[in-house]
């Protein structure tokens, strides 16, 4: 990528040092150029102003906020360059290049297919709908708020079980023998919901009373004494709060629906790719054949 990007890169650090290129009053002519105008001709090839905008859209996150004025020579120069590169070429594509090539076209038609899906999935009804059923009529969500004391064994997690039904304090015995991060707050852990916490802990908390204290719990990370605080039933969000996410589950739904109807509709037979041994994978020399 740095290779194929030098006249860009070499051009951006030469109006680095001799100071920004003067800026060119618009003409007349600028409204008249589309993506069909050419910019250059090499030999019979035209190159147009569509082909500079691909590659610039293209370009790395680093040059996209490089001045036009910059970007715009070292775009000209690499399309050029390549041009007479591949005008000189005498010998027909490899065979990596040419699968390469497939590949790339059948991704960019795809990309561009899924993009119309997706444009045409996301409506104000559609959002609405999906609002109203997961997140207004939807099943409550329960969210709980506990704090916890971990430490390393079972019997030290059963003796502390031991001194707080004694009357000892949870949130000082969590600052002086827990090991977690949350030892110095003493335990707590804030509100949290289903699928936030590891299994067994979630299951223990599930199975709680608020104000209660559990017996050892034991997880990948140690030994846990729990002390559920309260539970309440978490809030119905705006619409607006979960715009973002509700349009997005809505397009990967319309993607996945047509892809599935497509399925079904092909003729798609991968039974020889099924039986192959996946280390074929690695016989890359089987592109140099």
């Amino acid at each position: 990528m740095l290779d194929r990007l030098k006249p860009i890169a070499t051009c951006a650090m030469l109006m680095g040092i001799l100071g920004a290129a003067p800026v060119v009053a618009a003409d007349d002519t600028e409204s008249a150029v589309n993506a069909d105008t050419v910019v250059a001709t090499v030999g019979g090839t035209d190159i147009t102003l569509g082909h500079m905008l691909t590659l610039r859209a293209g370009l790395p996150e680093q040059f996209q906020q490089v001045p036009a004025d910059v970007l715009y020579p070292g775009i000209l120069d690499q399309l050029i360059q390549q041009t007479l590169l591949a005008d000189a070429s005498k010998d027909d594509l490899s065979k990596r290049a040419a699968l390469a090539l497939e590949n790339e076209r059948r991704a960019l038609i795809a990309t561009e297919e899924m993009a119309r899906i997706a444009e045409t999935a996301v409506t104000d009804e559609a959002v609405q709908s999906y609002f109203d059923e997961n997140f207004l009529n939807g099943e409550d969500v329960s969210e709980y708020k506990a704090a916890h004391i971990l430490v390393e064994t079972e019997e030290e997690a059963q003796k502390l079980v031991d001194e707080l039904k004694d009357g000892g304090d949870f949130a000082a015995l969590a600052q002086e023998h827990s090991t977690g991060p949350s030892g110095p707050s003493g335990g707590a852990l804030g509100w949290f919901s289903e699928g936030m916490m590891v299994e067994p802990f979630q299951m223990a908390v599930e199975g709680m009373e608020a104000g209660s204290v559990s017996d050892p719990v034991q997880t990948d990370f140690g030994w846990h004494v729990i002390k559920l605080e309260e539970t309440r039933i978490k809030d119905a969000p705006k619409l607006d709060e979960v715009r973002p996410q509700i349009e997005e589950a809505l397009r990967q739904k319309a993607i996945e629906k047509e892809i599935t109807r497509l399925q079904e509709l092909g003729d798609v037979d991968r039974t020889a790719g099924d039986a192959m041994d996946p280390a074929v994978l690695n016989q890359l020399d089987l592109l140099e054949e």
